[in-house]
């Protein structure tokens, strides 16, 4: 499609709409415009044949705030009532997500914020935030567990069989069989029936290797749940 440069003037706000920036978000909005003008004709505001906008209705209002006179259009002359609706919503929704670690590793948090991508931060999190994290919780009954219902490790053994009979590196082949383990499949119910019936020692190890855990801040402490610089992940 042709990109146009028309009068503001003619461009008209779709009162369909969905989709508000307010507030902060608006003033990074009008102040990326002021920095960055040439990014309105890489991405021009999608109109219908009436001149009403199907996309860039905060681009059209944030242009007017500035004071321009005039802005960069594509128009979408073609579509049925149904398909401007589905552009509308469409063109708002955003698909995929962010890679926190590359923003993080490869791109300025300063830059980002102003260009109006709100980056988390953890040292938000408070006391309370931690209660907050989904860990499962298991009140030990009176039975004692066979030691063999505290995990199913068919698939482990197999895994680790597989591994001591390839001709590989010693510390290679000690690697593959330390993440064999990752497919042990835990009955994290039997082990906290299990742990409760143990002596101090044995309470210890379970505590350390995070088979149980007894509160949250515990397995922030020992490093069972992680925090990035930008999001909490589980």
């Amino acid at each position: 499609m042709e990109v146009l440069k028309v009068k503001i003037s003619e461009i008209k706000p779709n009162p369909k709409n969905p989709r508000l920036i307010k507030d902060e978000k608006f003033k990074k909005l009008v102040k990326s415009i002021i920095e960055f003008p040439q990014m309105l004709e890489l991405r021009p505001i999608v109109v219908d044949e009436n001149n009403i906008v199907l996309g860039g209705n905060m681009r059209l209002k944030a242009c007017k705030e500035v004071g321009l006179k005039e802005v960069f259009i594509v128009r979408a002359n073609d579509l049925t009532d149904e398909q401007k609706d589905e552009f509308i919503v469409k063109d708002n929704v955003g698909f995929g997500e962010w890679d926190w670690d590359i923003l993080a590793n490869e791109w300025d948090e300063n830059k980002l914020n102003d260009w109006g991508l709100d980056v988390p931060k953890t040292n938000d999190l408070n006391e309370q935030d931690l209660f907050d994290i989904e860990i499962p919780f298991y009140t030990p009954s009176s039975i004692t567990p066979n030691i063999i219902e505290l995990a199913y490790l068919d698939r482990t053994k197999e895994l680790v069989n597989k591994i001591e009979k390839l001709e590989i590196e010693k510390e290679l082949k000690e690697i593959l069989i330390a993440r064999a383990s990752f497919f042990t499949d835990f009955n994290f119910s039997k082990i906290a029936d299990f742990y409760s019936k143990q002596n101090k020692e044995v309470k210890e190890i379970f505590e350390e290797l995070g088979m149980v855990i007894l509160a949250p801040k515990d397995a922030l402490d020992k490093g069972f749940i992680e925090l990035s610089n930008f999001i909490l992940e589980l």
